[in-house]
């Protein structure tokens, strides 16, 4: 019995050995490689690392960084993947929540990791992937593990200004994959078209999915997808069958209108998620490849990237607003009512998610995990942890549908945000006295209010250097004085006057 994601690289990497597991360019990782490379590094990692501690991962998008990853696994140990195009500070705020003792970086991060506050040893990966085998020592790594021992820690915006370490098992990672391949009906024949950053959740269906059926995935370069041609012609290049992309993704070609030029002629499946898919860009991509299945996915990075799915069975018209669908196997789905009672037939309700794919919480923060996981209040027999989204749904006919957010925490490009995250960031700047941000969801843009001296060059300087472009407010706007409501709290409705 399969028990952790080693076991689906062995197998996989003895039935398809000279198979490219991943693929960039010309360059190509076939699987013996990739599991020939996770035994290498892991056996100099095995013996460093305690079994069953974090190492902080740093490397490109390149085919060799998923067997970075996993040789991290192979170790006894987990990944905590980091982004290193992100500000410094930002890096050093993951840095010092995750706590790492050890760094792993590929040789073009190296220069980067030093100049981290890091105060542990960094190891470079090509010095180590040299290093005989040492089958003892992977077998005894492999059994520290256990389908419950945590398999990645991957950072979100957290409320407080502080990132959120949300940590997946192994059991959590392989019930999600299992049962969106069914979903998808994935098998050793697909190529995806992998669009996502390697260290963000996405990702996991990239790397997990040739694991686990023998497919194969090819890492597209980042430039290609705001040049849809370009786009477009490596899909058939690699014949890709299949792309799991964010909404914003999906979107860019549509809205480039790259259809008029070339088309994805290999192309069978479309998944997406991170947002809500407009559906005058469903609308087009349907016209295009009317043959295609597409697949409306939600569900947050707690829940293992995604724990609903609706497969479009209608004609997409601009007014067409997709259900989020029906949870994927291995999942269970609560609507809970302010007062803790299960919403009714088309009553609005908190998602909740339940299930072997919720994460084991936030590392380093067990006051926020016990925050979000909770207790089922409809269970009062045993124990059941449920996740708290945050979100707001109803349920009519059989399906779920996406109201909202019920606090603050929006979606944009694809990344999960907290706004308070956003205000908090502007009031270190010099000159920044009261901030509020909000979201045009219509228009994706991003607002921040201020008053204060500060200018926005000020603004958008100091975000620049401190957050992920993602999060740096398009449009940045100061006030004489904050609007307020009778109890003192901003007059958000007011502020939406600016709106344009």
């Amino acid at each position: 019995m399969i028990t952790t994601v080693l076991g689906w690289l062995d197998k996989t990497a003895e039935k398809f050995p000279d198979k490219n597991a991943f693929i960039m360019g010309e360059e190509g990782l076939t699987f013996s490689a990739l599991k020939n490379i996770t035994e290498s590094a892991g056996t100099f990692l095995a013996g460093r690392v305690p079994f069953g501690n974090p190492i902080v991962c740093m490397a490109g998008r390149k085919v060799t960084t998923p067997a970075l990853f996993l040789s991290v696994v192979r170790a006894g140990s987990f990944y905590a993947p980091i982004d290193s195009t992100m500000p410094v500070a930002r890096l050093n705020q993951i840095l010092s929540v995750i706590d790492a003792e050890y760094m792993l970086v590929d040789r073009e991060n190296e220069e980067k990791a030093k100049e981290l506050d890091f105060n542990g040893e960094i190891i470079v990966f090509e010095d180590i992937i040299p290093t005989v085998p040492d089958e003892k020592i992977l077998e005894k790594a492999e059994k520290s593990l256990n389908p419950l021992s945590p398999l990645y820690v991957i950072f979100t915006s957290g409320s407080t200004g502080a990132p959120k370490g949300v940590i997946t098992s192994h059991h959590s990672l392989m019930c999600y994959i299992e049962a969106v391949s069914k979903v998808l009906e994935v098998d050793e024949n697909d190529v995806f078209g992998g669009q996502a950053p390697l260290d963000y959740i996405a990702a996991v269906r990239d790397i997990y999915f040739p694991l686990k059926s023998g497919a194969s995935t090819v890492i597209i370069p980042k430039n290609e997808f705001s040049m849809p041609t370009a786009l477009f012609g490596t899909l058939n290049k690699n014949r890709v069958t299949a792309i799991c992309w964010s909404v914003a993704g999906v979107e860019l070609p549509a809205k480039l209108n790259a259809f008029s030029e070339i088309k994805p002629e290999y192309l069978k499946k479309v998944c997406f998620s991170g947002s809500v898919m407009p559906g005058k860009y469903l609308k087009i991509w349907q016209e295009a490849l009317p043959d295609v299945m597409y697949v409306n996915q939600y569900g947050p990075t707690e829940a293992t990237a995604s724990c609903t799915y609706y497969k479009v069975s209608e004609a997409a018209t601009e007014e067409t607003v997709l259900p989020i669908g029906i949870p994927y196997e291995n999942y269970e789905i609560l609507l809970l009512t302010e007062d803790g009672k299960e919403a009714c037939e088309g009553q609005t309700g908190e998602i909740c998610v339940s299930g072997p794919c919720v994460a084991l919480g936030y590392y380093n923060n067990p006051e926020k995990t016990a925050q979000s996981f909770i207790q089922n209040p409809l269970n009062c027999s045993y124990r059941q942890i449920i996740y708290k989204t945050g979100d707001l749904g109803k349920k009519e006919n059989g399906l779920y549908w996406f109201l909202g957010r019920k606090d603050r925490q929006i979606k944009h490009m694809g990344h999960r945000i907290e706004l308070e995250e956003i205000e908090g960031t502007a009031k270190r700047i010099n000159g920044v006295n009261e901030t509020c941000s909000l979201y045009q969801k219509e228009k994706e843009l991003l607002y921040l209010f201020y008053t204060g001296q500060a200018t926005a060059k000020d603004i958008t300087l100091f975000f620049r250097a401190n957050m992920p472009a993602f999060m740096a407010p398009r449009k940045i706007i100061n006030l004489e004085k904050m609007p307020v409501l009778p109890n003192g709290k901003t007059d958000m409705n007011a502020l939406k006057q600016y709106f344009k």
